[in-house]
């Protein structure tokens, strides 16, 4: 993978215009900063370009306006799904474009958009940035196939996340992984060893909260025969288990002032001492912890080393609650719901978009962890398909809520309640239409990031707002 600090365009690029001069003055521009650069002149020749390049095109250059085939065409083309999904970024160039044409390129996912005639330099500055946003989509792409699709999302916080990962993966550095309880901690944990050159040793976990302190040091360092009682024989610790691959040191926060020395004393020598012993062992191991206490007020009140907790963070790692990515709720509902009725031996099953909206809307205290047994345990007592009469009412509302006599806000369709003899496909039309307006509106319009924010595909979100005669100014 090339350096993303390599200021060169080494790279296959597609350079996609009707006017030869157009393509062979690019060519020339790129050439020269060391890129490889292939031709098409319509707009079906890109496609064609695209799935049968090997090695894959990096980046594509493409003219908005060609006769038969224009840019947008081949953007909206790619965005559907039709020539598979858009995973190379586009810049888009026009000298008769308007000022709808960028907007409408922009929200199908183009990369940049500028005009002719070219300024060279911001060529080059648009095509590096270009080059840089492929390789890492790469990164995250390669690594979700190495960690066997067990970290499941998609949403922008997760993308940033596993970008993260795969960069800090390669290295050797340590990782001070942070986040709320049953956000996904130790998943994070594992993907970084399976991201890394250890990816075939050992990956040993330690839950330090687990642990009495009495017993912390002789788990991680081992100890002797004689050491104290009960210690009828020699045991090699935890850190030498893991020696060769990872140790990660889950709530590390929760672990004692003794055992925390000795943590230390590894990660600044490589040593350990085992309980009750009198030679040091040396030891090869990646050091990954995990807290979802902060460590910088523990180290104001002196409940954690000051040293050990700047040795820990080399590289710090937020695993992002899931209330701050409900886009990704869908696609851990089936996950579940799946892995639920496998392991248990039940059919699969479904869940209705009613109980699904419930789930969606719900603020997931317990993260991750919580939405997964909450799925298994709707999954096991479900007669059928997963219904709203199926989500546990602490999450789809009590009954004391229902009959309080407040109108629950669901069931307001713009300003005011739904109108008497309305059908239910209507009704739930109505409140469809009204929240998709209402969060296009929140998003400015921005197609991308309201269908993000319902937890839907884009494209899925475009036939939604035709299907409801929704566009812009409506009400």
């Amino acid at each position: 993978m090339s350096d993303a600090s390599d200021l060169s365009l080494r790279g296959r690029i597609l350079v996609v215009d009707d006017e030869k001069n157009i393509r062979r003055t690019l060519r020339m521009v790129l050439e020269g900063e060391g890129a490889e650069v292939l031709e098409a002149a319509t707009g079906d020749q890109a496609l064609a370009e695209l799935r049968s390049a090997q090695p894959p095109i990096e980046t594509m250059i493409m003219d908005v306006m060609m006769p038969g085939m224009s840019g947008l065409d081949v953007l909206e083309a790619l965005a559907a799904g039709e020539d598979g999904p858009l995973d190379v970024p586009v810049i888009m160039i026009s000298g008769h474009a308007s000022v709808e044409d960028a907007v409408k390129a922009t929200r199908l996912g183009a990369f940049d958009f500028f005009e002719k005639p070219l300024a060279r330099d911001r060529v080059i500055v648009s095509v590096r940035n270009a080059l840089r946003q492929f390789r890492a989509d790469q990164d995250v792409r390669e690594l979700r196939g190495r960690i066997r699709g067990e970290i499941i999302g998609d949403s922008e916080p997760m993308r940033r996340m596993l970008a993260q990962i795969g960069r800090v993966g390669r290295s050797k550095a340590r990782v001070l992984i942070q986040g709320e309880s049953g956000a996904g901690k130790e998943l994070v944990a594992r993907a970084i060893h399976e991201a890394s050159d250890r990816a075939g040793a050992a990956f040993v976990k330690v839950n330090c909260a687990a642990i009495p302190r009495e017993l912390i040091e002789s788990e991680l360092f081992g100890h002797e025969r004689g050491a104290f009682t009960g210690a009828v024989s020699q045991k090699k610790g935890l850190f030498e288990l893991a020696s060769g691959g990872t140790i990660f040191l889950d709530e590390i926060g929760d672990m004692a002032a003794g055992a925390q020395a000795k943590v230390l004393r590894v990660l600044e020598s490589g040593e350990l001492m085992r309980v009750g012993g009198n030679r040091p062992s040396v030891v090869d191991v990646r050091v990954l912890a995990a807290t979802h206490r902060d460590l910088r007020e523990l180290v104001t009140t002196n409940e954690f080393r000051e040293d050990l907790y700047f040795r820990l963070a080399v590289v710090p790692i937020a695993v992002p609650p899931l209330r701050d990515r409900a886009a990704d709720l869908p696609a851990l509902c089936r996950h579940f719901v799946d892995a639920s009725c496998r392991e248990n031996g039940i059919r699969g099953k479904r869940i209705s978009d009613e109980a699904r909206a419930a789930l969606q809307a719900y603020a997931w205290p317990g993260n991750v962890r919580e939405l997964r047994n909450v799925i298994e345990r709707m999954v096991i007592l479900s007669d059928g398909d997963i219904g709203l009469d199926d989500v546990p009412f602490e999450i789809a509302g009590t009954p004391e809520e229902e009959s309080s006599g407040a109108e629950p806000a669901l069931f307001e369709i713009g300003d005011g309640p739904a109108p008497s003899g309305m059908s239910l496909r209507d009704f739930r039309e109505a409140v469809e239409r009204a929240f998709i307006l209402r969060r296009l509106g929140e998003h400015k319009w921005n197609v991308s990031r309201s269908a993000e924010s319902l937890g839907v595909e884009r494209t899925h979100l475009h036939k939604k707002m035709k299907l409801l005669g929704i566009q812009r100014g409506a009400k």
